[in-house]
């Protein structure tokens, strides 16, 4: 598995989720995952584990981890964030997180899968299968 890496940064004003997924669909990426990221917010809206709907808050924040697998199927990307004392929140990227000075981001991908999101029986969710590329 030799990965294919695309390095791109986001400016102020757009945003991160829309703009991840922006990019996938043009890139055309199949199995990829997030490689690194680093940047900063204005607003952000993500939601935590078994909430039915997500949270948002406005002021300065850094992006301190953001990791998931990336695919045209469905991506499933968490977050973490720091305010300006340090103190950290996370949970799922949702739409509406704007980016404040810059983001980077670098997404690895394999051609060798495919990854989709489908219901399996295991959870009442679409998961993530990974399947072999054909």
């Amino acid at each position: 598995m030799n990965p294919t890496h695309h390095a791109f940064r986001l400016k102020p004003g757009q945003d991160l989720r829309v703009s991840i997924d922006s990019f996938v669909k043009a890139a055309g990426i199949k199995a990829g995952w997030i490689a690194t990221c680093v940047g900063s917010l204005t607003d952000y809206h993500i939601r935590f584990a078994n909430q039915e709907k997500g949270y948002s808050d406005k002021g300065h924040f850094e992006i301190v981890s953001l990791v998931g697998t990336v695919s045209v199927s469905g991506s499933h990307l968490h977050i973490a964030l720091s305010d300006s004392t340090g103190k950290t929140i996370g949970g799922h990227l949702l739409e509406g997180c704007k980016i404040y000075t810059t983001v980077e981001i670098v997404i690895s991908e394999t051609k060798d899968l495919v990854f989709k999101r489908e219901k399996d029986g295991s959870t009442p969710w679409e998961e993530l299968q990974v399947k072999k590329r054909e």
